[in-house]
């Protein structure tokens, strides 16, 4: 993942926990919400990407690696949201 999307990723996720926590929602609503608003739907890319080119593609190939790439970001995004969930106690 390139550096303008991790800002991207953690920046939209910061803003919206942010929000959420304003918001005064729950934690068990928040967590999800944000990482949802902060997932770039790869696995949509994939599922197009596969029927449109076929599974065997290099289109689809790259899809897979880019979903390879967000998992790390996305687990560390679950990791905060975790620890921090007495913020919304």
């Amino acid at each position: 993942m390139r550096k303008e999307g991790l800002i991207q990723t953690y920046g939209i996720f910061a803003i919206s926990y942010w929000i959420a926590k304003r918001l005064k929602l729950s934690h068990s609503i928040a967590a999800p919400a944000c990482m949802i608003g902060t997932s770039n739907f790869f696995e949509l890319a994939v599922a197009v990407a596969i029927s449109l080119f076929g599974l065997h593609s290099g289109a689809a190939l790259a899809t897979v690696v880019g979903v390879l790439v967000e998992v790390p970001v996305m687990l560390s995004l679950v990791a905060f949201a975790n620890k921090t969930r007495r913020w919304f106690d």
